[in-house]
């Protein structure tokens, strides 16, 4: 008797919700159109952002500090025994203020400038022909080097009269 009862208790129940149905149940499991109908917005004329406008002091300043960085940071890789990459990727953005540093001065200037950028890039042609770190000793010294002539020759203090 029991086992009839919950069984029509059961059946009503099923016939109930059936004819009341779930139309948020039956919209949770039904498919929705992908929206890729929406237009594309297309841009047609690339804006580039230009940043603050700055004087040529502050410019040499600033490549001047990012070289130091790097410069310290290649210091740092090559006495840790760092990878070849770190060290030669330390060593180009180096070379790449010097060179920004360079640009910034007057072209008297940027002759005194060279035969320390030849030395830097003699450097780099060292770091890449180093695979194994063999030179790393040498490297780091003559990196040190560099660095003391151009903080003494090229800090800010003493190029500031000769800034385009």
């Amino acid at each position: 008797m029991r086992i009839k009862k919950a069984f029509c208790f059961l059946l009503l129940s099923f016939l109930l919700l059936n004819l009341v149905g779930c139309e948020s149940f039956a919209r949770k499991f039904t498919r929705k159109n992908k929206k890729s109908n929406q237009p594309i917005q297309m841009v047609l004329a690339p804006e580039e952002y230009k940043g603050p406008d700055m004087s040529k002091e502050e410019l040499y300043r600033q490549y001047f500090i990012y070289w130091k960085a790097w410069q310290d940071e290649l210091i740092n890789a090559l006495t840790q025994k760092s990878s070849l990459k770190k060290k030669v990727d330390c060593a180009q953005e180096a070379l790449k203020n010097l060179v920004n540093m360079k640009m910034q001065l007057l072209l008297e200037a940027q002759k005194n400038f060279d035969p320390t950028l030849a030395r830097f890039s003699e450097l780099l042609t060292d770091l890449n022909n180093d695979v194994y770190g063999n030179r790393d000793n040498s490297n780091r010294q003559e990196a040190t080097q560099i660095k003391a002539n151009i903080m003494r020759d090229f800090a800010y203090a003493k190029v500031r009269n000769y800034l385009k």
